[in-house]
């Protein structure tokens, strides 16, 4: 393995650096059996509940991003202790991002700059967080994450169960085509201004085959011919023009869905335009989703939730080391004490109706 080979060519505004393929990636952190089994069968779950054959609700809950993967794998833990807590109404699924996608600049995320300093150690960054990924597999605890970079997920897909395609990217064809490819549940945002419509066409494409130029598992550019993948879905997140979470809205979002021809089951994100990117919003509209669930509404199949070992969010100054533990580095999320209340509360409220 070489990262060190550089090249910089005449006139451009870049330079290159060597990276290994992520089949040398694979080989070196490879996916265990147990790790396999837990990723096999929450894509199977997930899938079936996409297709209306297991009535759970999907619960992903986990930091707006990792930046700490001692206090990732903390909060793996006491995800995976919940889970043996709660009855067969609800699946865990812990959130692991490692790629934020930024309105303007800002930390791109662990994979980019793993140790928070501007140093770009991106090697670094695809190493450590397939090991954390293997790490939380191998608890039994399924993972979700975004995929932003289309050359990112062949290093790591093996070891996620649930992917978001975001709201700045929905309509991007690059990431229609990538969902294409990937054998994983794949969830489309709605865009940045509200509009169902544009996560409602990439559901459709993504379903369908493609051929297009990208980088294979082996690190060279080839011609990827897909699939199709067709456990694509919508996720509600609100937008400019406000949350989206009520249930007239889930109706509309239903109503579009089906003019596409598409199964009308969604997921719901509490964060983002849906909290008004208030933490302490987002437990009442987790409540209001899962009593429209309790109350009949079968088209919601799953809800995602921001949440980290301890509330608010903190900036990501010049001394990493001075960050105060398991608190968020980019948007603020639920503390784990609510996150355990509103959960539990949420699995007697199913069990209930």
């Amino acid at each position: 393995m070489n990262t060190q080979q550089k090249s910089h060519v005449e006139g451009l505004g870049f330079s290159s650096s060597h990276l290994f393929s992520p089949l040398e990636l694979v080989d070196r952190v490879p996916r265990t059996a147990s790790a396999a089994d837990t990723v096999e069968e929450a894509r199977e779950t997930i899938h079936k509940i996409l297709q209306g054959e297991d009535d759970r609700l999907i619960v992903i809950a986990g930091p707006c991003s990792i930046h700490d993967e001692a206090a990732a794998l903390d909060y793996a833990q006491k995800l995976s202790e919940l889970k043996d807590k709660l009855s067969d109404k609800i699946y865990l699924v812990m959130r692991v991002y490692f790629e934020k996608p930024r309105t303007t600049v800002g930390w791109k995320g662990f994979i980019n700059d793993p140790y928070l300093n501007q140093t770009y150690d991106i090697p670094m960054g695809l190493e450590r967080g397939r090991r954390l990924l293997l790490q939380i597999n191998e608890m039994g605890m399924p993972a979700a994450t975004e995929f932003l970079d289309p050359v990112v997920p062949h290093y790591i897909e093996d070891l996620v169960s649930w992917v978001a395609i975001g709201a700045r990217t929905t309509e991007s064809q690059t990431h229609r085509q990538m969902a294409s490819a990937i054998g994983i549940p794949v969830g489309f945002k709605n865009g940045t201004d509200g509009s169902c419509q544009t996560a409602v066409d990439g559901i459709l494409s993504a379903n369908k085959q493609h051929s297009y130029v990208g980088t294979g598992p082996d690190g060279h550019v080839c011609v990827l011919r897909t699939d199709g993948n067709p456990d694509g879905h919508l996720v509600l997140r609100g937008g400019k023009e406000g949350p989206n979470y009520d249930s007239a809205s889930v109706k509309s979002a239903c109503e579009v869905l089906e003019s596409g021809g598409l199964p009308t089951r969604l997921v719901i994100d509490c964060s983002h335009g849906n909290s008004n990117k208030d933490h302490e919003r987002q437990p009442l509209v987790f409540e209001d989703v899962v009593n429209q669930r309790a109350t009949g509404n079968s088209n919601i199949v799953g809800i995602m939730l921001e949440s980290n070992i301890n509330p608010g969010s903190q900036s990501l100054g010049k001394d990493p080391d001075s960050l105060e533990y398991g608190v968020s580095i980019t948007d603020a999320c639920v503390g784990w004490e609510k996150t355990e209340d509103i959960i539990v509360w949420a699995d007697s409220r199913l069990n209930e109706s």
